[in-house]
This record gives C-alpha cells, structure tokens and sequence, in this order.
C-alpha cells in the first residue's frame, strides 16, 4: 500500500510520468517533470525510452527493457500515492500491454494519454500494430486522450484535418475510441489566428481557444499541456476547468518560450515563466 506520513500538512498531489527520455530536455519525461512542478504538483517517473535527442532532431531511440518498465511501476505505485498518470511515449505493443496492466491493477483516480505517435516530420513512430493495441488496451481506461491533427487522424483513419470544419468532422469517430474524453489540439491550422482546441465529451463539445504566438520554440508542448492537464486533475479540478488550466499554462510558457534560448533547432517552451517573472 502507498505510504503515508503522519505528518499531513504537506499534502502535494502526486502525478507519474510514463515516457520517453529527452536528452535535450525540451519534450518527454524532462518537460513532463517540469511542467507537473511548475504548475504545483509532485512529479515522478517510469522512463519508456532514452533518445538521443536534440533541439534539431532524434538521432537514437533505445527502448527501456520491458522488465524494467514493470519494475519501475510497481516501484513507484506501491510507495507513492499518484493521483494522476500521463503517459506519453510507449515505443511499442509490449511496452503499452504492459503500462495498460498496470493501470488496471493500481487504479490511480486519473489517466491522461498523449498517444505520441506522428513525429514534427509527418513520419509514424509507432508501428500499425502498436496503434491497434494502444486503442484496445489504454485508451478506453482514459479520462481524456490529448492528440494533436496528425494523431488523432491516424487513431480514427482519416486525412490530417486542414480546416476547422474538418476537424469537427472527427468528433465522432474521436468519441468512438473509448476515452471519457478527447482534447483535440488545432495547433497544426497554422493559417487560424488563434489556436483552438476542442474538448470532447459524451454530450458536449468546448472550444478552447488562445491567440497563436509566432515563435519556432515549440519543442515538447504536447508533453507539457497534457502534463499539466494531468497535475491540475490531481489538485482536484474537474475535466474542464483543468484542460482551461493547462491551456492557459501552455499558451504563456509559449509565449515566453523566445526569453531562453537554448539550441539551434527548435527551442523549448519555457516551463519556468512565472518563476522567472518573479525574479525579475
């Protein structure tokens, strides 16, 4: 059973982890760790992958030996009470089989999948079996499922959306994945002046909309929003107020993403704006 101190006057809300290493710390588990920290939570981790990865682009992908995944999980689950989960990265059938079991048996109260499947490039990063699995076993016990256009195309089997209407034509068939609810993010319809998302629920459907900010520092905003979606549910937020939260986390940390600079690709959002702003 997950431990518990007799001291409770520090009651931090835990959120697990469950990706892919970024070795330039812009995106996977660094920006998760980050953003779960910024917006107040405690974050731990069970690492899927290591990359070799930069600012330009991922040379290396090393798959975590599925063992070691197991053992990660029921190391954290068996001490720590976690709230809430994100899971990004899973590199393959096994890995997510594996993180959908141990989902089932620890019951944590919240589950926020970023189905990471379609690189920056257009190239699938997951084969065609690792999709099916990952729509049998994980995304039915989801609370809400983050995809970006080119995910939540290749989940349903439809064309990348190039307009608003387009993208609401996804609604249903989005539903039809099992997941209590759908976040499905319009920051790929670059010609809109805003950047609009369209929360999807059994009978509702919200637009959540933020004016788009011209920078090239983009890099790990889908591991960062679904990040602090998940630590925003674990303070006791509801579906919709959290996703506002996390909308509105994202949309700053990119529009301070130009006051670092880090790399000569595309940059990292930056995690760390209102701290920062503080410190000035």
């Amino acid at each position: 059973m997950p431990h518990s101190s007799s001291n409770d006057t520090v009651n931090t809300p835990i959120v697990l982890t469950i990706a892919g290493s970024d070795s330039g710390g812009g995106a996977g588990i660094q920006a998760d760790i980050k953003a779960i920290s910024a917006t107040g939570s405690y974050a731990c981790s069970a690492i899927t992958a290591i990359t070799a990865q930069n600012t330009l682009g991922v040379s290396a992908i090393f798959p975590t030996p599925l063992e070691h995944v197991e053992k990660q999980l029921d190391a954290v689950f068996t001490d720590l009470n976690v709230v809430a989960v994100k899971v990004g990265m899973l590199a393959d059938s096994s890995i997510i089989k594996v993180v959908a079991e141990k989902i089932k048996r620890y019951s944590p109260k919240f589950l926020v999948v970023d189905p990471v499947m379609v690189a920056t490039s257009g190239d699938l990063l997951l084969e065609q079996s690792a999709i099916t699995t990952l729509k049998s076993e994980l995304l039915p016990l989801a609370d809400v499922i983050t995809p970006n256009l080119p995910e939540g195309a290749a989940l349903i089997g439809c064309d990348v959306p190039e307009t608003e209407q387009a993208m609401a034509d996804m609604i249903t068939e989005l539903r039809n994945l099992g997941a209590k609810a759908v976040l499905l993010k319009g920051g790929h319809l670059e010609k809109d002046q805003n950047s609009n998302d369209l929360l999807i629920t059994a009978n509702e459907v919200e637009q959540l909309s933020a004016k788009r900010v011209e920078t090239r520092n983009t890099h790990g905003t889908g591991c960062t929003l679904s990040s602090a979606i998940a630590s925003y549910l674990a303070q006791g937020n509801d579906l919709s107020s959290a996703t506002a939260l996390g909308k509105k986390y994202i949309s700053e940390a990119i529009a301070h993403a130009d006051e670092l600079n880090i790399g000569s690709g595309h940059g990292p959002v930056n995690h760390f704006y209102a701290i920062q702003a503080g410190n000035r």
